[in-house]
């Protein structure tokens, strides 16, 4: 077990099995020193200040990173190649008066940066949407930095 896996311990935390993509695309792409992940979504369902709250929101957000973690991980061999977190995207399935989508997604950025240190700090998005797949809560892609 590397560092980083040892740290998610310390955490509490395990990585699950990577989930398989759900289409026609790869669960992560290598590119010139960049790990490119797919999105996930949640196993949260609903709609954000409506059917779930902002607290269930961000624990599943903290969740479908541990997920995108795990397809890094399958993609890579291990965490430790990780130099650091690039970019992170996050879409939050909220009504159309609900504007605290950061705070949701900071329960990804919260887990990368407990986990990874300084490597886990990113640039970031955060948006509201109408719908995501599977009526899913949070969706939420990244760019890794990977060494060779």
């Amino acid at each position: 077990m590397g560092r980083f896996e040892s740290r998610l311990a310390e955490l509490g935390f395990q990585l699950p099995t990577a989930p398989a993509p759900v289409g026609a695309y790869l669960g992560a792409k290598a590119s010139g020193g960049l790990l490119f992940v797919s999105g996930r979504v949640s196993a949260l369902r609903g709609e954000v200040d409506t059917a779930v709250s902002v607290a269930e929101a961000r624990l599943a957000a903290r969740d479908t990173m541990l997920l995108l973690l795990a397809i890094a991980k399958q993609e890579i061999g291990t965490l430790d190649r990780i130099v650091s977190v690039e970019f992170v995207r996050g879409f939050v399935r909220s009504s159309p008066s609900f504007t605290e989508q950061p705070a949701v997604i900071d329960g990804a950025s919260e887990l990368l940066i407990g986990v990874l240190g300084e490597l886990g700090r990113h640039a970031r998005t955060a948006t509201g949407a109408a719908q995501l797949p599977y009526g899913a809560a949070v969706q939420l892609d990244m760019i890794l930095r990977i060494e060779p």
